[in-house]
């Protein structure tokens, strides 16, 4: 089965435990060439490793426990998958948290990733900015 066959909430769904799993290669699989990935705080970057390596040091480990997937559409056709849920983890310090809401938009071209904007409460928790997925 190929990425474009998936419906687009599998394919976020398949993105986001690759992320967790820190299976980033085959993340990457299901991004365009040029994905735009928009962290809280104004961070941007153009591939998983580039985002990985700057948010490297910020966290032992995240999690999601990811909720209900909303399909829609941009004005020009292009389909979008809004994420709703929770982060867990453990931070650097190894204090455990749990219960940030988050909220995952990602725009789909061909049935893949070119765009994911991230939305959490992590800085209102006293907590840093999540590393990935």
């Amino acid at each position: 089965m190929t990425t474009s066959a998936l419906a687009p909430a599998r394919t976020i769904d398949r993105y986001l435990q690759f992320c967790e799993d820190r299976e980033l290669e085959a993340a990457g699989e299901l991004l365009t060439q040029e994905p735009r990935l928009a962290f809280p705080g104004g961070a941007v970057y153009g591939s998983l490793p580039e985002m990985a390596a700057a948010q490297r040091g910020r966290y032992r480990w995240v999690r999601k426990h990811r909720g209900p997937y909303f399909e829609g559409r941009t004005p020009d056709g292009l389909v979008t998958v809004t994420s709703l849920g929770t982060l867990y983890g453990e931070d650097m310090d190894g204090e455990p948290f749990e219960g940030v809401r988050y909220a995952d938009v990602f725009v789909l071209r061909d049935g893949l990733i070119a765009e994911q904007h991230v939305y959490n409460d992590l800085s209102e928790t006293g907590t840093s900015t999540p590393v990935i997925g």
